[in-house]
Order: C-alpha cells, then sequence, then structure tokens
C-alpha cells in the first residue's frame, strides 16, 4: 500500500480512538510512605475536573460506582461543572460519595466560576488570562451545595481530620490559574502530616505548602495534557509544571505532588489521546 492510504488509514484510527477514549475512564492507583512506621495505611480518593454537563449520566454513575473503594477520605481538586444545569447531577455525583460519613473536601477550579468557551488555541499553549471580566457560574451556591451533603470547602481554609488514628492536616487555596490563589491567608506550619489541596498546580502554589511543611500536594487542571505522544507525554500542561509532571505521583522539593488527569474536557474539546480520564485512589503508608 502506498503511504498516502497509510497516513489516511492512521490519522483516521488515532482520530477514533482520541473521540473514543473520554468514554473510558480508568481508576489509577499509587501508593507513597508518609507515615511513621507501624501506621495504619489511609487511602484517599482523588477526584478532579469532572466538568460535568446534564447530559453526563454515565460518567456520573461511574464517580459514584467508587464509593464501593471505601476510601478514608475523598479530595476533590476543582473543574467539577461546566453548566448551572449541571447542578443537581453535581450534588447527585459528589453527594453519593459522602452519603455514608466519609469526608471529603474540595476546592474551586477555573470552569468552577466560568462557564467553558471555544478554546483559544495560543492561549491554551501560553496559558493566557480568561476573556471573561466576571464569573458567570454560581459557584457559591454549588459550593454550600456540597456542603449541605458533607463536604467541606478548603478554599483558603485549613483543617485537620482523624483518618484511621492519624491527624491529618489538610489547607486549600482558590485556583491559581485564575490568580486567585491567596495563600498567606491560611500560611503557617504544618505540625504533623500536612496535605496540600490546589487546583492548578503552578509552582508558587506548591512552593508554599512545601514551604509550610505539608509532604503531599493534590492538583488537577492539566488534564495529564489531555493530548499525549508516545515516547513524549504531554504536550502541555497549561501552567507553570514541567511537562513530565502533567499527570500522576511525583517527587516535588521535599515532598510528592500528585497531579490528576480529570475525567473530563471541556465540551468544546471532547477528544483524550494516550491519556484516559481517571480518577486515583492513593494510598498512605508507613515508612519501613
Amino acid at each position: 500500500m502506498r503511504p498516502g492510504p497509510l497516513l489516511l488509514l492512521g490519522g483516521t484510527a488515532v482520530a477514533i480512538g482520541a473521540l473514543a477514549e473520554p468514554h473510558f475512564p480508568v481508576l489509577r492507583r499509587a501508593s507513597v510512605a508518609l507515615l511513621p512506621a507501624g501506621s495504619e495505611p489511609v487511602r484517599i480518593l482523588h477526584l478532579s475536573d469532572l466538568h460535568l454537563l446534564p447530559r453526563h449520566g454515565r460518567r456520573s454513575r461511574w464517580v459514584q460506582g467508587l464509593g464501593r473503594l471505601r476510601p478514608d477520605l475523598v479530595v476533590c481538586t476543582g473543574d467539577l461543572w461546566s453548566s448551572v444545569r449541571a447542578m443537581p447531577l453535581l450534588g447527585a455525583t459528589l453527594g453519593a460519595l459522602t452519603a455514608d460519613g466519609t469526608p471529603g473536601v474540595f476546592v474551586p477550579g477555573n470552569n468552577d466560576y466560568y462557564s467553558p468557551l471555544p478554546p483559544s488555541i495560543l492561549g491554551y499553549f501560553t496559558g493566557g488570562a480568561p476573556r471573561r471580566r466576571g464569573p458567570d457560574l454560581p459557584w457559591a451556591r454549588a459550593a454550600t451545595m456540597l456542603e449541605d451533603l458533607g463536604w467541606i470547602d478548603l478554599t483558603h481554609r485549613r483543617t485537620t481530620l482523624s483518618l484511621r488514628g492519624r491527624r491529618v492536616t489538610l489547607t486549600g487555596t482558590d485556583d491559581a490559574h485564575l490568580r486567585r490563589d491567596r495563600y498567606e491567608k491560611v500560611a503557617g506550619a504544618v505540625d504533623g502530616l500536612g496535605i496540600g489541596v490546589t487546583h492548578t498546580p503552578q509552582r508558587r502554589v506548591l512552593d508554599a505548602f512545601l514551604g509550610d511543611g505539608h509532604r503531599l500536594v493534590l492538583a488537577g487542571h492539566t488534564h495529564g495534557g489531555q493530548l499525549r505522544l508516545p515516547g513524549v507525554g504531554a504536550l502541555v500542561t497549561n501552567c507553570d509544571l514541567d511537562r513530565a509532571r502533567a499527570r500522576g505521583l511525583s517527587p516535588y522539593g521535599d515532598g510528592w505532588l500528585q497531579v490528576s488527569a480529570g475525567l473530563g474536557t471541556s465540551p468544546y474539546a471532547p477528544v483524550r489521546l494516550c491519556c484516559r480520564p481517571e480518577a486515583s485512589l492513593l494510598t498512605l503508608a508507613a515508612v519501613r
């Protein structure tokens, strides 16, 4: 067969795969030794970038089914919806995970304030500022709904939970992509195990968390690059984080960073390539 038809066939296969991949989420598991010797493991379910629309019932059911894992804590790192009409679905989705008393914490992302717009290619690659003057989604109402369902809003807040008999301090910020992060509102040294929670893994925020003694930071926003190439990985992160850390667990400074590739996409770019939608089950294990 001549090169032309082969290229066309290959391109068609890639396009079909990129359109199909968003519909096949995967649960990823990772472990990191952060607890003193002899401690019981602590399991954290990390969700991010659901980008829910009313039509995403299948995605909602998949997330609700993760309750069977019985995590010790659920953490949502923002971009949870894309339309005010998705508020009932958002409540049903996340409410199912805390209905049995499992603690859950969340912070907002940029698309919790702003509904998606047709993408600006230049803005995506340069991390440009949003093109609108003010938010158009009622995030305050959504956040209140989640609190009524048992979730803790960590936006510029710090809280301490007892997980498997271990005191864990959780600190959160608003979104750095929108430059709404004000870490100074929650700054202070962490006593014991500290976990930072934020949407965009902008380095100034990560460095601030680690500087105060947080050993682990959870974030989202990058979609894992969304389009990844074999042998290359993510092409962009849409922030100042290096491409090698666009998804997964990796060392960062004196601690660890876990970036979720997320479960959704913008409705204007509903494709993924070599980057399936994901939720993460992270086990905090004892040092040997």
